[in-house]
Parts: structure tokens; C-alpha cells; sequence
């Protein structure tokens, strides 16, 4: 063999090789999805959450990150307070750090954010709202039972407590609603869902008192509304008795009365309302998919990143085993685009016992066993 053959197919090798690595760095930096930096990405979705300490956060806290855990996925979560300029600021923060993804988990003035959805929309993040909607601006998908529904399902079952303890009639009287914050979409959508069942019986007067989301502000319009109407009261309906509910009961019990006599019902049990419940002390709850809920939100930002994309308007979303199932996709009536994704929300203990190991209550119950002993 001469040596000039030699040399060229010596050549020719070294040639070959430059090209398959050439075609290697092509194919990394095509964004072609069986490489090894998309299936190496970790995607970071931001959160923001009101009232950390509230249980009912604490299971969108739990359900975001097991969840995230499970997909490999970071959720990074903030506290906005419950104040609105603190939320556009994290919302803002969120957008120079380019999450993948944002989760709006509670807030109290739904309006007041929404420039702040605006500008995610505008830097292409895509948002998922759990508990309530943004009043504007385009949600990708909102996620939670329906508010407005849920509190009507309570109200009848308010009413029949009415009726049982009254020889099945429905006597003149007053009936309570402590309110949540007013201004609230949450509250609006449980008060017209209570009226909804309340406006048919002429001979009961509704007298409202703001409870603010909180047991303090809850105890302190149940006790003066007890003192001023007495024996009139025929039942207290309390927007939330996750959060409001023993302050209710506390204002009754303060009063020399007993809480079963007023058949208290509402929406969102929590631990606190599911041991109320237990000692008889409230009548019923529906149950509010709290954990599902931020599950379901981390998922489908996941999907919709890897592709699959978000349920579509129209579409009927069912899982076996899940409270929250069969759940309808409709057109979100508080975004100015969107969708709302339905979920189903249980009374309890009539439609699920208490000790039901899906309720999320019963699911999470060793963290609210470790609050008690500090």
C-alpha cells in the first residue's frame, strides 16, 4: 500500500468523523424532541397562593408539589398576601425569570391583578387559576368545583334542616349568611347561589354579615347578629366553614345556645369544618377538590408544554376513583378568554361520609395532627 493512499484515507476518516459531530451539535440545537437536552429539561412553573397557613392552601401547596415531584418538575411558590400590588410584583418577578408555567392560587380582589395576567399572557406563559378566576385577561384554564352551584346544593340542604326541625315547614323567620369579603368573586357567586334556594321561601328574612374569610371577624357579626334577632333565627348559613365556621360556632356556644340548632351548612369543609361536622356541631358541607385541583393545574401546564396540550371547551373530563369526577370544561364566565374546567364537589356527610379516605381532609390529616401538637 503507498503511502500517499494512506494519507487519504486517513483523510477521508477524519473528514467522516467532523461530520457526525457537526450532525450531533444540528440535532441538540434543533429542539427535535428525542434529544438529550429536551429530555433533560426541567420545566419551572411559578405559584402563588394566599393565607399559607389556611389547610385549604396547604393542600394546594401539597398537591402542587407531590405533583411536580412526580413529573420532575420545580414549583416555585410565593405568598402574595392576599394583596394585590404584592401579587403583580411576583407576577412580574415570575416574567423576568421566564417560568414555563404560572399558577394563580387566591386572590381577593380578582380585578385588581389582572394587569398583572396581562403581561404573563404577553410574555407567552401560560396561566392556570385555581379557587378563583382573574376577572380579565386570558386563563388558560381555571380549575375548581362551581362556586355558584356548590352553595346552592348547601342551600337546600340548609333549608331541609330548616324543615326538619320545624315539623317539615318553613316558619317565618330570619336566616344568617356570614358572608365571606363582599367584594370577592367567591362570596358574590355563594350568595347568588344561596338566594337561589332562599328567595322561595318569602317568609324567611336573609340578614347578611361580613365575615371577611376569618373566625374573628365571623364570631364577632354571628354574636351581635344572635344578640339582636334571638329566637327570630332559624339558621346560619356561612359562606365558608373551613374558615369561618368555628368562629360561628364559638359566637352560638358563647351565647348559651347549641350550634346543631341552627343546622349550619356551606361550602369548603377543610379539617375544621370536617370536626365540626363529626361533633355535630354543623349540619353539612360540600366539599371543595382542593388538592385534585393544584394536581390537576401542575399536569396540565405539564402537558401543555410536552405538547398534549390543556382540555378543550366542549370536552367531559372523568377519572375512576376521583370525587371530582366527571368533570365539564366550559367557557370561563370571569376571563376574558379561557376555559373552566367544572370539577364536582360532594356534600358531606350526605353524598360521601366523613371518614371517605378521598376527601383530601382525610388524605392530608397528618399534617393538621402535627399543627395541633405544637
Amino acid at each position: 500500500m503507498s503511502l500517499k493512499w494512506v494519507k487519504s484515507l486517513i483523510i477521508m476518516c477524519i473528514i467522516a468523523a467532523l461530520a457526525v459531530g457537526c450532525t450531533s451539535q444540528t440535532d441538540k440545537k434543533s429542539g427535535d424532541p428525542g434529544t438529550a437536552d429536551k429530555a433533560d429539561k426541567q420545566y419551572v412553573f411559578g405559584m402563588i397562593v394566599k393565607e399559607p397557613t389556611a389547610p385549604f392552601v396547604q393542600a394546594f401547596v401539597n398537591g402542587a408539589e407531590q405533583k411536580g415531584k412526580e413529573l420532575g418538575v420545580k414549583v416555585e411558590i410565593k405568598d402574595g398576601q392576599a394583596d394585590s400590588l404584592k401579587i403583580m410584583e411576583l407576577m412580574d418577578n415570575f416574567i423576568v425569570q421566564k417560568v414555563d408555567g404560572f399558577i394563580m392560587a387566591g386572590a381577593v380582589d380578582l380585578k385588581a391583578i389582572v394587569p398583572g395576567v396581562k403581561k404573563l399572557n404577553e410574555a407567552g406563559i401560560p396561566v392556570i387559576a385555581l379557587d378563583t378566576s382573574p376577572e380579565g385577561g386570558k386563563v388558560d384554564l381555571f380549575i375548581s368545583f362551581d362556586i355558584e352551584e356548590s352553595s346552592k346544593k348547601a342551600a337546600e340542604a340548609f333549608v331541609k334542616g330548616i324543615k326538619d326541625r320545624n315539623n317539615g315547614e318553613v316558619p317565618k323567620g330570619v336566616v344568617l349568611e356570614i358572608t365571606g369579603s363582599v367584594e370577592d368573586m367567591f362570596a358574590q357567586s355563594c350568595t347568588k347561589g344561596f338566594q337561589s334556594v332562599i328567595s322561595q321561601y318569602p317568609q324567611l328574612t336573609v340578614v347578611q354579615g361580613e365575615g371577611k374569610w376569618n373566625n374573628d371577624d365571623s364570631h364577632k357579626r354571628a354574636s351581635d347578629l344572635l344578640t339582636r334577632y334571638g329566637e327570630e333565627v332559624k339558621g346560619i348559613y356561612v359562606h365558608t366553614p373551613d374558615i369561618m365556621g368555628p368562629g360561628v360556632v364559638t359566637a352560638i356556644e358563647a351565647a348559651g345556645l347549641k350550634p346543631k340548632d341552627y343546622g349550619i351548612t356551606g361550602i369548603c369543609m377543610g379539617p375544621e369544618g370536617l370536626e365540626l361536622i363529626n361533633e355535630g356541631k354543623v349540619l353539612a358541607i360540600v366539599g371543595q377538590p382542593a388538592l385534585d385541583s393544584a394536581e390537576l393545574a401542575v399536569q396540565y401546564l405539564y402537558d401543555l408544554k410536552t405538547g398534549k396540550g390543556l382540555p378543550k371547551i366542549g370536552d367531559t373530563i372523568e377519572k375512576e376513583n376521583a370525587l371530582w369526577s366527571p368533570a365539564r370544561v366550559i367557557k370561563n364566565p370571569w376571563a376574558d378568554e379561557g376555559a373552566f374546567m367544572v370539577l364536582q364537589g360532594p356534600l358531606v356527610p350526605t353524598e360521601v361520609k366523613s371518614d371517605n379516605p378521598l376527601l383530601w381532609e382525610n388524605k392530608l390529616s397528618s399534617l393538621w395532627k402535627q399543627e395541633q401538637k405544637k
